[in-house]
């Protein structure tokens, strides 16, 4: 069973749908969010209808939002709904400030919540936090719109979480797989009977393979979303009747996926690891060509459960792998302004090895044909750009892993 039929409806219709919307979509940005207005004022909305065109749009990145926010408090002029007519403000560290609209499941984690086997009549523990940041609220209305009854149960107090479960009946948990393992241990611990608790959509942290295959063996089916509290739901995974989870994680309706190459917007090929960018369709909080700093890559087919967006392969660690190298930072956006340089060259990895003190960065490049005329000038472009000395070693193409990592710091630290 699915959501709705958004989820079963061809690639191709998918994406005539959503290119369709775009023009509009960013002509209502630009009018109505102060940030955008001055971010697209070259724009002609009306232009923007292919992938290609897209890709020519500047990049937000997440990272920004702190300064962009302190510019322009306290949304950075991003949100093109009045801050008195949104419904919340959250606050994340940093700050950064997350607004939430009016509307029902206005994050969109119904559909991530359903795939992973939720369904009306759950009892269901929300155990994300509701102060202050946005996860409780977002899982909440999620579950609410798919007619659930949640306990907002929050973090800590484990003892007490343990004793709503089985006094309660609770079928169902949200939140953390740490938190979720701690639970079922203080269970344990105490003696008590959960085996109500059949199923868990877990988020906002790693989840061990063996800890998944742990609470299967209780009875516990886990499914993950990926979520952030400016962008709401991005991605989730399914779960099939017989509570085999499906590889990957499905992309959400109303985004827009890019896999870039980090410190760039340039979108990578298909497969290859890069950071996730993302056009959302909020009305509200429009964010378009959104850079999450977070690392993953694009799977090849469609996912089992008949679900036929894009899938991807989850969280893979992050984009910003900026590091100081003898007291200057290196970034991945300078390693890329350096291949930009030099056409030959396919990929490139920035390597920083040495002991303290003894910095030594050598830009590892991909290149069909090697000389030792293009090695000097990417040697001098390294110099030129990063003002510091580098050296460059010629590789054949494919010989970088594919891990999106544009720096890689093998330094070690006693």
């Amino acid at each position: 069973m699915h959501w709705d039929k958004l989820e079963v409806r061809s690639a191709k219709s998918r994406e005539r749908a959503l290119l369709s919307e775009l023009p509009r979509f960013l002509a209502h940005a630009k009018k109505r969010a102060p940030g955008y207005a001055q971010i697209l004022k070259d724009l002609d909305p009306r232009k923007v209808k292919t992938r290609k065109a897209l890709a020519a749009l500047p990049v937000t990145r997440k990272s920004d939002l702190g300064s962009l926010q302190k510019e322009l408090p306290p949304l950075g002029g991003l949100n093109a709904t009045p801050v008195e007519k949104l419904a919340k403000l959250f606050i994340s560290p940093g700050p950064i400030y997350d607004p939430e609209g009016r509307g029902k499941d206005w994050w969109r984690t119904a559909r991530g919540l359903y795939a992973g086997g939720f369904r009306a009549g759950d009892r269901v523990l929300n155990t994300f936090a509701y102060h202050f940041t946005p996860a409780g609220s977002m899982l909440e209305a999620g579950a609410m719109a798919i007619g659930c009854t949640v306990i907002p149960a929050g973090t800590g107090h484990t003892e007490m979480q343990v004793g709503a479960i089985r006094d309660l009946r609770v079928n169902a948990f949200v939140g953390t797989p740490s938190f979720l393992k701690l639970i079922v241990e203080k269970a344990d611990e105490l003696k008590v009977d959960i085996s109500c608790l059949r199923k868990a959509h877990v988020g906002a942290e790693y989840l061990p393979p063996a800890l998944r295959a742990s609470l299967k063996s209780r009875g516990i089916s886990v499914s993950q979303t990926y979520a952030s509290a400016d962008l709401g739901l991005i991605a989730y995974e399914s779960v099939m009747p017989d509570g085999t989870v499906n590889e990957g994680m499905i992309l959400d309706e109303r985004l827009l996926l890019e896999i870039v190459r980090p410190g760039t917007g340039d979108p990578v090929a298909p497969g290859e690891v890069g950071e996730v960018v993302i056009t959302t369709f909020n009305k509200d909080y429009p964010l378009i060509r959104f850079a999450t700093g977070d690392l993953s890559a694009v799977l090849p087919g469609n996912s089992p459960c008949g679900r036929t967006n894009v899938r991807i392969r989850g969280w893979m660690g992050r984009a910003d792998q900026s590091t100081k190298v003898r007291a200057m930072f290196v970034t991945p956006r300078q390693v890329n302004d350096i291949v930009r340089r030099h056409p030959e060259v396919a990929r490139a990895r920035l390597v920083v090895e040495g002991d303290a003190g003894n910095d030594r960065m050598t830009l590892r490049c991909e290149v069909s044909n090697s000389s030792s005329t293009l090695g000097e000038a990417i040697v001098a472009s390294i110099r030129e750009v990063t003002k510091l000395r580098g050296e460059v070693e010629l590789v054949a193409p494919g010989s970088l892993p594919n891990d999106g990592k544009v720096i890689e710091d093998l330094r070690k630290y006693s």
